[in-house]
């Protein structure tokens, strides 16, 4: 199914997005993280990192968004590329966090040819708990993502729909 937003912008759903896992953890941090990709089958691979994820002791999964297809930014001669967001949980650092969200996009394909180039996988730590670093490798919350509809728009998908959640169970 989906939903056109816009010219540019539509959403999609599909088994695993949007999808709610878990209410409990005891893993200590609370990640979001914004996944994106415009190469092969992007759904795909999407369901195939969820199912990863899911298997992966080091992590509890929350909750994802609706799938949303928008325009490329940066280096615009490219294809659409769609993008969602993924709530879970773990007890690694920010660092290993980085590191184990590294390993996933290289078994996914994903290859740093350039800034903004087309990708098979990108997976980008928006939020880890209420931590904010700034280091070479790593910066969080995630530069520039209050301007990007790719992160905004699934954001607030999972914000609305994780309310009116909490207000059918009261």
């Amino acid at each position: 199914m989906k939903k056109k937003l816009s010219q540019n912008l539509t959403l999609f759903f599909s088994s695993n997005f949007p999808k709610k896992f878990n209410n409990i953890s005891s893993k200590k941090y609370n990640v979001t993280i914004g996944i994106g990709g415009n190469i092969g089958d992007t759904k795909k691979i999407f369901d195939k990192l969820i199912l990863c994820l899911k298997k992966d002791a080091r992590f509890t999964l929350l909750m994802t968004s609706a799938l949303l297809k928008n325009p490329p930014f940066g280096f615009t001669q490219q294809s659409d590329f769609l993008n969602g967001i993924i709530l879970l949980k773990t007890n690694l650092c920010p660092n290993a966090f980085l590191k184990a969200m590294q390993r996933y996009e290289n078994k996914f394909g994903r290859k740093r040819s350039f800034q903004d180039a087309p990708r098979t996988l990108d997976i980008d730590i928006i939020f880890f708990d209420n931590k904010k670093i700034n280091t070479k490798n790593l910066i969080i919350p995630h530069k520039n993502w209050a301007n990007r509809e790719s992160v905004i728009i699934p954001l607030k998908y999972i914000k609305n729909n994780f309310l009116k959640a909490k207000n059918e169970q009261k």
